[in-house]
């Protein structure tokens, strides 16, 4: 709870910072540029360092980690405040980011060594909604500071400032655990720990490969993924040419974001349920579909709805995601969860930018683009039919 707090809190205080601050200018373009730097080299090298999850103790990555990220959240202020360039704002925020990444795929590989196998989909869906509350209420809490201080660079700053509180509850909560309490149970020793980081991504293509439950779960989210990079990119610029683009226009972003996560929230009661009357398989066919439905109102470009569709899509989506966590969690071997949830991470975002930065390319500089809304529903319909494809026969058992 309080790692995913400071996450939300600075995600949305680094989009306050730059894409809603009068001293600066973000073009769609840029947008995506910022979303890129953040996101895309650790989604790249990911997998790479998820090896060293099943190598080493969970919870001395999760101390070191949590560390690491209290300093480099104190630079990221003290560079908005110096009003430094976007560029050593974004590449100073991708670190944070990527030790951020690194924590959560860590606790989600852990999961399992900590509650039973029975409680396993239901456990996840607990942390998976406390976390999603949590980061809900960080980006939220963002408004209050923004609000009293204002948008200019020192405010901006000083936001930044005040993530580092639950980051450094975040530290002081991991050294509560007991060595090796978090796994891996059967650390992977082969070779050395560089010949482990370097095989990281292939080990985890080949596990993914070799597990079709996982294969057809992570197609379907990549499918939601580029949505939701389509769908922000439309409210971001469609927000910043209506006349809002301040302290209002930042809100309603964060509307739109809070609505996706409570629809995320919702999920996490309704998954455990469906998943144990109808399986993952059929689960996850049906939220695709709904997802494929729900987009096409979005196509009419009037806020109101985008953001409803928003509350629907977050809960079809979430409802996929918790399918691929729960594949990944009993399927795969503890030895090899790290590198496979390091994996599911790197294509959570690649999917994400490589969509936003598509759509930046052709969107309208008002934003009000019909086509792009419903390619949304194109792609839901083409992760549905890759999900039923590689999943049909394999997925129908709890």
């Amino acid at each position: 709870m309080a790692s995913q707090f400071a996450d939300g809190l600075f995600q949305a205080g680094l989009a306050g910072g730059l894409l809603f601050n009068p001293e600066r200018a973000a073009d769609p373009l840029a947008v995506a540029g910022a979303f890129a730097v953040l996101f895309l080299p650790y989604s790249i090298l990911g997998p790479f360092a998820g090896a060293l999850l099943d190598r080493w103790d969970r919870r001395m990555v999760l101390i070191v980690a949590n560390a690491a990220r209290f300093v480099l959240v104190i630079g990221v202020a003290a560079l908005l405040v110096a009003g430094a360039r976007d560029v050593f704002v974004l590449c100073a925020a991708l670190t944070v980011n990527g030790f951020s990444r690194f924590v959560t795929s860590g606790l989600g590989a852990a999961l399992p060594d900590v509650v039973p196998r029975e409680q396993v989909v239901t456990m996840n869906s607990v942390a998976t909604a406390v976390g999603a509350t949590a980061a809900f209420l960080g980006a939220n809490f963002m408004l209050v500071p923004r609000w009293i201080l204002g948008s200019g660079d020192t405010a901006s700053g000083t936001v930044i400032v005040v993530v580092a509180v639950p980051v450094a509850v975040a530290w002081l909560l991991s050294l509560r655990f007991r060595p090796h309490v978090l796994g891996p149970a059967h650390p992977a020793t082969h070779g050395s720990p560089l010949y482990t980081v370097a095989t990281g991504w292939a080990c985890g293509i080949r596990t993914v490969h070799a597990t079709p439950s996982v294969a057809a779960t992570l197609s379907g989210l990549a499918a939601h993924r580029m949505v939701f990079g389509i769908n922000t990119l439309l409210v971001l610029v469609i927000v910043r040419h209506s006349g809002t683009a301040g302290f209002a226009g930042l809100g309603t972003v964060v509307v739109f974001v809070a609505a996706t996560g409570s629809g995320s929230f919702l999920a996490n009661l309704v998954t455990p349920p469906a998943v144990r009357r109808w399986g993952r398989y059929a689960s996850a066919n049906v939220a695709l579909l709904c997802a494929a439905v729900i987009q096409l109102a979005g196509a009419t470009l009037h806020m109101v709805v985008m953001v409803a569709c928003g509350f629907f899509l977050g809960l079809a989506g979430q409802v996929v995601k918790l399918c691929a966590d729960t594949a990944m969690q009993i399927d795969v071997d503890d030895t090899l969860r790290g590198h496979v949830f390091a994996v599911q991470d790197s294509l959570f975002w690649m999917a994400f930018i490589l969509a936003i930065s598509l759509a930046a390319a052709v969107i309208p500089a008002d934003g009000r683009s019909t086509v792009l809304a419903l390619a949304g529903s194109v792609l839901y319909l083409a992760g549905l039919a890759v999900h039923a494809g590689i999943g049909r026969g394999r997925l129908r058992t709890n």
